[in-house]
């Protein structure tokens, strides 16, 4: 089941739907806890206030957006109220895990410099990902006349790539080969995410 496919499964059945979104907005607001975290407390930027701000209203706003399902209501991150949830709350953490792993090889990282460059990689390799995955989802959204929309995301997740390039090549001159690198790592962890999905809504249907 392509990824289109996928979704357009998922937005034609309104219990399954609703996990969606909610399983989207955990994933949105386990980012911005996870930009948040990794924060220096004395060298804090404007952008990554700014990411970490809007990723916490995406969380939001992907939440709100079940309102529009009649009759789901999904009031938090429990389990049952998520597709795939084991593997939903670990993927953001373990590509976290793996990213630092790769950076203390290949660059001896420590401390506050290991996580601030886990931040840019991590970051760039799910900003990849969310440029890919917004748009496919909108566009199954669109074709079955839903009310929910992602748009607004799809906007400032352009936004944020770009944002996440800019930072990567203040970084290292090399920037590209450890971006390459995260975009491998998240990717095995984003086809397991979603053979996960595929799984739980094959059972459900």
């Amino acid at each position: 089941m392509e990824l289109k496919n996928l979704f357009t499964f998922i937005v034609n059945n309104d219990a399954l739907h609703a996990r969606w979104l909610n399983t989207l907005s955990l994933m949105e607001n386990t980012g911005a806890r996870k930009i948040s975290a990794s924060e220096d407390p004395a060298t804090v930027t404007y952008i990554i206030l700014k990411h970490a701000a809007e990723e916490h209203r995406h969380a939001f706003y992907l939440k709100k957006q079940i309102e529009k399902i009649e009759s789901e209501k999904l009031p938090t991150y429990a389990p049952s109220y998520l597709l795939a949830a084991t593997h939903s709350k670990r993927y953001l953490n373990q590509l976290d895990i793996d990213v630092c792993r790769y950076l203390k090889q290949a660059l001896s990282l420590t401390g506050k410099e290991l996580r601030f460059a886990a931040y840019l990689l991590v970051t760039y390799a799910i900003e990849v990902r969310a440029d890919e995955l917004y748009p496919v989802y909108q566009d199954a959204l669109t074709e079955a006349g839903s009310k929910v929309n992602v748009k607004s995301i799809i906007l400032e997740e352009e936004g944020h790539l770009e944002e996440m390039i800019n930072q990567l090549q203040q970084f290292s001159v090399d920037w590209q080969i450890h971006a390459n690198k995260a975009v491998a790592i998240e990717t095995a962890l984003f086809e397991n995410w979603v053979s996960e999905v595929k799984a739980e809504i094959e059972t459900a249907a």
